[in-house]
């Protein structure tokens, strides 16, 4: 597929063609005995994620063969799919969801072999044993959850923990007589509400009954952690916050470093390592207050916390070995990056260094934190980029709506924010209520209440940078993927802000979302909506395919065709509603592409395709349409 990638940029350094040559992932780093450990995706190698590590001082190098793709597919968002035990890598294999052993310089074993899909490995510490959440098909029902574990050198899975609808997080204490993992059920979400269990470990089984050591119905309990000495850590919101704690026996637990801030992400993902604990009563941690991530050491002794100076505004994978740390970090000026810090001199390495970028500083538009007022008297926050590049005054507005939506936007350099702002456009990056990182009670403002909360503040941001005179009220666009494209096209049907959206892998229609969507997220809309079908009138209600006739702006769509979060089928109905009526449009589907974009081409297009539209909308240098890109109606004048 062939693009104009220059078209419509000015001389924007910028190019969507770079960006999505470049648009590498990082993520999930450990400590082997031959040095770091990283996962790596890259889009020019058809978006695979490959295992990559690097010794003190060496050159990164590949450390799974050419064309395996190390990704699960449990939850359909993956997580935790490989782990190094001395030396051994194991890895599942997207292609066929199995667990594969490779030693060094070995060629790779299958360790499974039961038709299912893995995620979140976890080896114990003598070696022998491997166990990991496996989500295996039902004929005529919901996939079955559970945790197993498997010998490390093969052989049949036996079933560790079966009775709930959903299991996560295994971690063995360093003596391996014990293993916590994680449960919840329907209709929760993990951020809802799950419990922390803890069961006596011996040759490879549970030996007794688990204990239930905390979480509930209401009480998100993620991360669960051993220490070296053996005491059992945990992250829980039971004081509104995501914080710290240590189990004790027989009575209340530990608040370990009890503040108003968050010490882990909202697990979307198997395999979240916001903290690690050290030896001498210690644990290096990430944090996030609203202007960003934090590194810190905590005493756990004296609760002490000693913030650790960085250049980064997100971390994310905190492993620690001895008094190494390594995590994986960006910041306002850079992209992402595998690092180590030794806590002991406080050097800082880049193990695997960030993408080159393009340009200088003074080409690079820095997050500025606002906080606005929106709907029912309640305050909403942002983060806001303006142009780098001479434009209009005031210039264009894209507002943009993150997915989840328990989710959140970050202060962090992301080249598809540049784009924009480098081609003249201004940026809102809206964190809506019901967005992490404030806390519990900020997080539930969107219980029953998506697809008003979240498109009130999307509305509201930027109608107050239009009242401040910073950016053109006349020309505002909105733009968002998954449950963003939700809202995207909530704020365009319900709402008259807006002159043009684009809505990337959106919900157009809640009920098909409740009937079509996948297990993890098959019960999500009970507690974003309300219970389904008793509150149907309402999933109708706040679904933008009933109410087509309300859309008078241009909207364009990109979906990916083997999408099985958000089906195309979604899409599909928003585009022939719109051809019915005469709305201009544009669709663009794209092979191959699952949920999010991860192929070079497809990136490269869905970004030059969004320009061109907007571009055509409000009446600036379009150049020619990328390959793939066609707008049906016509245009307002």
């Amino acid at each position: 597929m062939t693009s104009r990638s220059g078209a419509g940029q000015g001389g924007s350094p910028w190019t969507a063609a770079g960006i999505a040559a470049g648009a590498t992932r990082l993520g999930a780093p450990r400590i082997g005995p031959d040095g770091v450990y990283w996962l790596e995706g890259r889009p020019s190698d058809g978006g695979r994620q490959s295992v990559w590590s690097a010794g003190l001082g060496q050159p990164p190098r590949r450390r799974t063969a050419a064309g395996v793709n190390v990704r699960s597919r449990v939850h359909e968002y993956g997580g935790g799919e490989y782990a190094v035990h001395r030396g051994s890598l194991f890895y599942v294999d997207f292609t066929d969801g199995q667990v594969y052993r490779q030693d060094p310089d070995g060629d790779p074993r299958r360790l499974t072999r039961e038709a299912a899909h893995h995620a979140d490995l976890v080896v114990s510490p003598d070696g022998r044993w491997l166990v990991c959440v496996q989500e295996r098909p039902r004929d005529g029902d919901e996939p079955e959850n559970r945790l197993v574990v498997v010998s490390t050198d093969g052989g049949p899975a036996r079933a560790v923990a079966t009775d709930h609808d959903f299991v996560s997080s295994p971690a063995f204490r360093p003596d391996g007589a014990r293993l916590a993992y994680l449960t919840w059920d329907h209709p929760n979400m993990p951020w809802n509400g799950t419990c922390l269990w803890s069961v006596a470990w011996r040759e490879g089984r549970p030996d007794g009954t688990p204990y239930l050591v905390a979480g509930g119905e209401r009480e998100s309990v993620t991360e669960p952690r051993f220490r070296p000495e053996g005491g059992l850590v945990y992250v829980s919101d039971r004081s509104g916050w995501w914080n710290l704690y240590q189990a004790r026996d027989g009575g209340s637990d530990d608040a370990l470093c009890p503040r108003p801030a968050e010490f882990t992400r909202p697990p979307w993902v198997f395999g979240l390592a916001s903290y690690a604990p050290l030896a001498g009563s210690r644990l290096v941690c990430r944090f996030h207050e609203p202007t960003g991530d934090c590194l810190a050491l905590l005493d756990l002794e004296r609760g002490d916390l000693e913030p650790i100076p960085t250049p980064f505004s997100v971390i994310e994978g905190v492993r620690a070995e001895g008094e190494r740390v390594v995590f994986c970090a960006s910041g306002p000026d850079r992209t992402a990056g595998i690092y180590a810090l030794d806590l002991v001199t406080r050097g800082l390495e880049a193990v695997r260094r960030p993408d080159p970028l393009p340009t200088d500083a003074a080409g690079i538009s820095s997050p500025e934190a606002v906080v606005f007022d929106s709907a029912d008297g309640r305050r909403a926050h942002a983060f806001f980029y303006a142009p780098t590049r001479a434009a209009p005054t005031p210039p264009p507005l894209l507002v943009k709506s993150h997915g989840g939506p328990t989710a959140a936007t970050a202060p962090a350099l992301d080249p598809r924010i540049q784009f924009w702002t480098s081609r003249g456009f201004a940026v809102v990056d809206v964190n809506y209520g019901g967005s992490t990182g404030y806390g519990r009670p900020y997080r539930e403002l969107l219980h029953e209440r998506w697809g008003i909360v979240d498109v009130e503040d999307c509305v509201a941001a930027a109608r107050f940078l239009a009242e401040q005179g910073r950016v053109d009220g006349r020309r505002l666009a909105i733009s968002g993927g998954s449950a963003g494209g939700y809202t995207t096209l909530c704020a365009l049907v319900f709402h008259d802000a807006f002159s043009a959206g684009a809505s990337h892998y959106g919900i157009g229609d809640l009920e098909a979302l409740a009937r079509d969507t996948h297990k993890f997220e098959s019960r999500y809309t009970d507690w974003l909506v309300g219970p389904y079908p008793e509150a149907r009138e309402r999933y109708r209600e706040r679904s933008p395919i009933h109410f087509t006739e309300r859309l008078s702006c241009p909207v364009i769509f990109f979906q990916g065709l083997e999408d099985r979060v958000v089906p195309p089928n979604q899409a599909e109905a928003m585009v022939a509603a719109l051809a019915a009526q005469g709305t201009a449009h544009a669709y663009v589907p794209f092979a191959g592409e699952q949920h999010g974009f991860r192929r070079e081409e497809s990136i490269r297009v869905a970004l030059e395709g969004e320009h061109y539209f907007y571009a055509r909308v409000f009446g600036m240098d379009a150049g020619e349409p990328p390959v793939g890109v066609r707008i049906a109606g016509s245009l307002p004048a």
